[in-house]
């Protein structure tokens, strides 16, 4: 499919306005015009395109995106609904209670309020908690209004109403809604007001009793952002995003979902299409980029996926919700207080995890998972952590813990194998099915990434590329060999060959930091212009990280190599020389497929996304 506009199921309640035909450029006879059904599937109103057919019968599989694969019916419905009275006070079931009850999906929503009249509002929660006796009371002596909150609103401003949630539109809002797919509303309190044909509408009070949450209301709008704009709104079902356009602005519809893009303000082009105030356009899935231009205000609408990535180090927890195209969504950090045992830990992964899920208002069924990186040999199949001397653990299931505490699937990896994931699926090496990271800090960690997956080995202990011995009976290394690359190629051993070279000349320009004790990983690469002997440790240092290099090179190919760590600061002064040597010792030098060395780019983000993306296809 191309772009294409969508033409609306229009309704008619009662309660609705005039200004959707007259100011949004709704065509249809109904009076009023109540709502308009921007984006459906529903039956009960689908939308159409230019050529009178609905969108559902038009749309293939693939230009709704793989987002969608998971769901036994399109997941969302976009509408602009215009009040020029009172909605009815009403609640919508959760799922759980809609399917076994109604046949039917429950309802969680949100609302942009696209213009409201001076004082105009929307009732939504409860001020205080109430008991059942109470709300029940309320609802017979018509006093229902009085429980509940009334927020004066401007244009603007989003509401995220969950399923359970009490709410009504006041009469003057004009608003872009984003819901789910389902059309289930259980009304409470409607005023008295009559229908058409003079009979007062059907109340739900029974049904409505048992769905709505009592506990008081707090109103949090996210102030989230992505590159594509300010977050409104996040749950399985729909992602919503302001996006302010005033010139131009590119966005990309990525293979995982389509776009609904609603303008709400202004005018402008979609690519080369005239978008008038009120038009809503359909890009589908895999479309790749186009341009929004002019000045206005548009509404996006797709389907995303969340992840919360956890990276387990020995002081702190650090844990985010990260969504299925690598953004960050919310991030913080706890500690991990391992000295109280194991299970302290677990339980600390587990409320950072729901806290953060909590603050960007996901609850257990809108999160696929907990990807977790962690330090030690890991058995990653059975989510279990077999050794961890960072940690003091010998066999603990952690991945078991944390999923029996969250309710949610845990997958758990090697925190090195999991950056490198993370750089491959959204770093320095993305795009890229075959891949080598060493990352250069304490130790020298590992990761390998072939045809897309990480490579772990038996029991997931492989991959510990820092212990491939480079050279024979060598330089004695931590784990009790000898001559191991990270005994030649870590920051600590940079750090010893530097202090051996300014105690063996006592005349290096290095000595201008006053002690050995001021020796970091950089002194030498800072003096070796000027000094020969800082030079000298430079070059030992660039010659053995590439013996390792090129190894790693014959034995995997793969498309590049990744470089992380305090030492990479560097840049070309090591990437350079570090690649003519490889170009020239690699099997087959210029015959066989060449393989690029980079800076990884992620930083300390790697861990969280990598983590993230253990649980992504």
């Amino acid at each position: 499919m191309e772009i294409v506009k969508l033409y609306p199921e229009c309704k008619d309640n009662i309660w609705g306005g005039v200004k959707l035909r007259e100011k949004y450029g709704k065509q249809t006879e109904k009076d009023p015009v109540a709502e308009s059904w921007e984006l459906s599937f529903h039956k009960d109103g689908p939308t159409r395109l230019a050529d009178g057919k609905t969108l559902q019968e038009t749309a293939q599989k693939e230009d709704l995106g793989k987002n969608c694969d998971g769901f036994p019916f399109f997941p969302m419905l976009a509408k602009f609904i215009d009040a020029k009275q009172n909605l009815s006070v009403q609640v919508h079931p959760s799922d759980e209670y809609a399917l076994k009850y109604e046949n039917s999906f429950g309802k969680t929503e949100m609302w942009y309020i696209v213009e409201a009249d001076e004082g105009a509002g929307i009732y939504l929660g409860f001020k205080q908690a109430v008991t059942q006796e109470e709300y029940e009371k309320a609802i017979a002596n018509h006093t229902l209004t009085d429980l509940l909150n009334f927020f004066e609103v401007k244009a603007g401003e989003c509401y995220f109403i969950p399923s359970g949630t009490i709410h009504a539109i006041g009469e003057g809002c004009l608003i872009c809604e984003i819901q789910q797919n389902s059309n289930l509303t259980y009304r409470v309190y409607d005023y008295g007001r009559k229908d058409k044909n003079g009979k007062e509408r059907e109340l739900h009070v029974e049904k409505a009793l048992k769905v709505t949450n009592l506990e008081k209301y707090e109103y949090a709008p996210l102030n989230l952002r992505t590159a594509q704009g300010e977050l409104l709104g996040l749950s399985r079902y729909f992602t919503t995003t302001a996006v302010s356009v005033d010139g131009e602005k590119r966005l990309f519809a990525d293979k995982n979902s389509f776009k609904c893009v609603m303008c709400v303000e202004g005018c402008g082009k979609i690519d080369d299409k005239d978008v008038a105030l009120g038009d809503s356009w359909f890009v589908p899935a895999g479309y790749g980029e186009f341009t929004l231009s002019g000045k206005m205000q548009i509404i996006v609408a797709e389907v995303r996926k969340y992840y919360v990535g956890i990276d387990l180090g020995g002081t702190f927890i650090k844990g985010g919700i990260v969504d299925d195209l690598g953004n960050i969504i919310m991030q913080d950090k706890t500690p991990t207080e391992s000295e109280n045992g194991a299970g302290r830990v677990a339980s600390n992964i587990a409320n950072l995890a729901k806290t953060l899920m909590a603050k960007v208002g996901l609850i257990k069924d809108d999160v696929e998972g907990i990807g977790m990186g962690v330090p030690g040999m890991i058995d990653s199949k059975e989510g279990n952590v077999i050794y961890s001397n960072n940690l003091g653990w010998k066999d603990f299931r952690i991945g078991e813990s944390v999923a029996e505490m969250t309710g949610l699937r845990v997958k758990i990896a090697n925190d090195a194998n999991v950056a490198a994931l993370g750089e491959v699926k959204f770093g320095a090496a993305k795009g890229c099915e075959d891949m080598v990271m060493l990352t250069l800090g304490t130790g020298v960690g590992g990761g390998i990434v072939a045809e897309g997956k990480l490579i772990e080995g038996h029991k997931s202990a492989g991959a510990e590329l820092g212990h491939a011995v480079i050279v024979a009976h060598g330089e004695k290394c931590t784990c009790g060999r000898k001559g191991c690359l990270e005994a030649y190629a870590s920051a600590t051993a940079l750090i010893r060959d530097t202090k051996r070279a300014m105690e063996a000349h006592k005349d290096s320009k290095m000595w201008e930091i006053g002690s050995l004790d001021n020796v970091t990983g950089k002194t030498a690469f800072d003096y070796k212009d000027s000094d020969p002997y800082a030079k000298a440790v430079v070059e030992r240092y660039i010659e053995h990280l590439a013996f390792g290099i090129t190894n790693f090179a014959n034995i995997f190919r793969p498309e590049v190599v990744l470089l992380g760590g305090g030492v990479c600061a560097q840049g070309d002064n090591l990437v350079k020389p570090l690649q003519k040597i490889v170009d020239n010792d690699i099997f087959a030098g210029e015959l066989g497929p060449q393989v690029p060395i980079r800076i990884a780019e992620l930083g300390n983000s790697a861990g969280l996304l990598g983590a993230a993306a253990l649980l992504m296809d």
